[in-house]
């Protein structure tokens, strides 16, 4: 397995992005660790309602509004991963500012396209 990624807003809507990159993801050959609204399953994945304690995180990859990360701001920095996506539409200055200050790498980019790039 590649390097494990937290999709944190994921979602077993297949019309939402957070879904396809669970997908594509997975296709890639990458461990996923899913949180979101609901307790679910998708594509033998388990998404939690709550967030989950694991390791070996690499990568968190946003699907929540600056609003709604905030809860979150914690748990992600306690997973100590190497950088932080934040896909279109979940920018959010002050969790960029606190991964920097973590040594946390923030990019603002879409998973799907650096997937598709091979930029992942």
């Amino acid at each position: 397995m590649k390097n494990k990624t937290l999709i944190l807003g994921a979602s077993d809507n297949p019309a939402r992005y957070s879904y396809l990159a669970l997908q594509r993801l997975r296709g890639k050959g990458h461990a996923v660790v899913a949180v979101g609204r609901k307790a679910v399953v998708v594509d033998g994945v388990s998404i939690s309602a709550t967030p989950v304690a694991t390791a070996d995180i690499d990568t968190v990859t946003l699907y929540l509004n600056a609003d709604h990360q905030k809860d979150y701001y914690d748990y992600i920095l306690s997973l100590k991963p190497r950088r932080i996506i934040f896909n279109p539409g979940t920018e959010n200055e002050e969790l960029e500012e606190l991964a920097a200050i973590n040594g946390i790498q923030a990019i603002e980019a879409c998973t799907l396209v650096m997937l598709s790039t091979g930029q992942y």
